[in-house]
């Protein structure tokens, strides 16, 4: 059985080009910062996984995922092989995405896309009195809380 189950930011918005023929189909790619599970000093704390979405699935990353968001991504792996313009045999491994899903309420995506940008978000507040959060300014999304 292939099966792998992802939960990532996206590293870069999702780069969609459409196939050649009759029926044009969307091929996004885009890759997944998946943290890793334990960390040792000075080792790297995250994998890079390299995704494609076809079709629908490519049209809806396109439409609705961003540079930042968390994702979760459920498909298989492919691997590949090309040669480059030097002559150079590439091996490459995709994850082929049959299922995406937000991984975070939208305004919380919002919120930490500031991290992934040159424009500062504003940070939420804890009130330690009550241990109710302040929503930033700029946020109209309600909280799933139900």
């Amino acid at each position: 059985m292939n099966k792998v189950i992802l939960m990532g930011r996206l590293t870069r918005d999702p780069e969609v080009r459409y196939s050649q023929g009759d029926n044009p189909l969307a091929v996004a790619r885009f890759s997944l910062a998946v943290d890793r599970r334990f960390k040792r000093d000075g080792d790297q704390t995250a994998d890079f996984i390299n995704c494609v979405a076809f079709g629908k699935q490519g049209e809806f990353m396109e439409k609705y995922f961003r540079k930042g968001m968390r994702a979760v991504v459920s498909g298989r792996i492919q691997t590949g092989s090309y040669t480059n313009k030097d002559g150079v045999k590439v091996y490459t491994t995709d994850v082929v995405v049959e299922e995406v899903e937000f991984a975070e309420s939208k305004g919380v995506s919002e919120a930490n896309a500031g991290a992934f940008s040159n424009t500062p978000s504003p940070e939420p507040k804890v009130d330690a009195g009550d241990g109710f959060m302040d929503i930033p300014d700029g946020i109209d999304e309600e909280l799933p809380f139900n």
